[in-house]
């Protein structure tokens, strides 16, 4: 080999070290159907939030890393960090102004100012953002927030909905809130009339980037499938199926709010998952594509809920 060969040789070993080194960040996830989106490059590094209750719902607090599984299309992964310290939390509200919402908007205020009554004066923030076909910033990422912008009062509810849309770009808005226990808060009835993204299209976003999506559904009791008057089934509830799952997928829940006790107990269960998470990362096998994730506890009795796959490779879904 001639001097001239060996410099190219080790010029192209450099480049590709150099090209390792930058190839780290956060990771993904998505329901058991591949969400048809754009796509952009992923990394190494995946990070699941996690909550763990016993048989009788209560949030188990005290476990270790040693305590947990994770296994990866059904293989086991090594845990590379494991936290669950009281980093503060931050959350989206995204309000639906649509014209569906003209007779709810007073309830879906009084939930968020619950959401917000929870949340510490020190540490905590939030954020308010509103959407029809469009979406609003009614108040950027705030420590202390505890009452909803003067704004939100005069809100005329008008037009049609892009619910999957909006949910979307919110939850990337709060996935730059970075050492932060996040989420977003969703107060809608549920309708959508003109979004781009599907349900699945959308988990597929807020699972990718770990961030769970609360779905609060503002609605009265005839039009809530659990209440002993509803007119309407869970079969054909707004509120169930895939916008439940939805929220499932990315680790968070789906809650129907009719009355104000409601309403109060729901705020208050968000905000306490949100202070209870585990929050763990592996590895990715880095095989491209949309893998299957399981997070369990090793103790059979205790119950695990956090985001049911992710992405690896040229497989982030992204919104535009």
């Amino acid at each position: 080999m001639t001097r001239s060969d060996l410099i190219n040789v080790t010029a192209a070993m450099l480049v590709a070290v150099a090209a390792g080194v930058e190839t780290v960040s956060a990771q993904q996830t998505q329901p058991s159907i591949p969400p048809v989106a754009t796509f952009r490059a992923s990394v190494d590094l995946v990070r699941v939030s996690a909550v763990v209750r016993d048989r009788k719902g209560r949030f188990v607090r005290d476990l270790a890393v040693r305590d947990f599984e994770v296994l990866d299309g059904g293989e086991p992964r090594r845990i590379q960090e494991f936290r669950h310290d009281d980093s503060a939390v931050s959350i989206a509200l995204l309000f639906d102004v649509s014209g569906s919402m003209a007779s709810r908007m007073g309830h879906a205020r009084e939930t968020a100012e619950q959401v917000l009554s929870w949340l510490n004066l020190q540490g905590d923030e939030a954020a308010v953002y509103t959407f029809d076909t469009r979406l609003e910033e009614a108040t950027p990422f705030t420590a202390g927030l505890q009452r909803l912008p003067a704004s939100m009062n005069a809100l005329s509810p008008f037009g049609a909905t892009s619910l999957h849309d909006a949910v979307a770009h919110t939850a990337e808005k709060v996935a730059t809130r970075e050492g932060l226990r996040r989420a977003v808060v969703v107060l809608t009835d549920g309708r959508d009339t003109s979004s781009r993204l599907s349900p699945s299209d959308v988990s597929g976003i807020a699972s990718s980037i770990d961030v769970p999506v609360y779905i609060v559904g503002i609605v009265s009791a005839i039009d809530n499938p659990s209440a002993d008057i509803s007119a309407t089934t869970i079969e054909r509830s707004a509120l169930t199926g895939p916008l439940s799952d939805l929220a499932y997928w990315t680790g968070g829940r789906a809650f129907v709010a009719s009355s104000i006790a409601d309403r109060s107990q729901t705020a208050r269960q968000i905000v306490d998952e949100l202070r209870h998470q585990y929050l763990i990362a592996f590895e990715s096998s880095g095989k491209p594509g949309w893998h299957p994730l399981v997070v369990r506890a090793k103790d059979k009795d205790l119950t695990v809920r956090a985001r049911s796959g992710y992405f690896a490779g040229q497989s982030r879904p992204i919104s535009d």
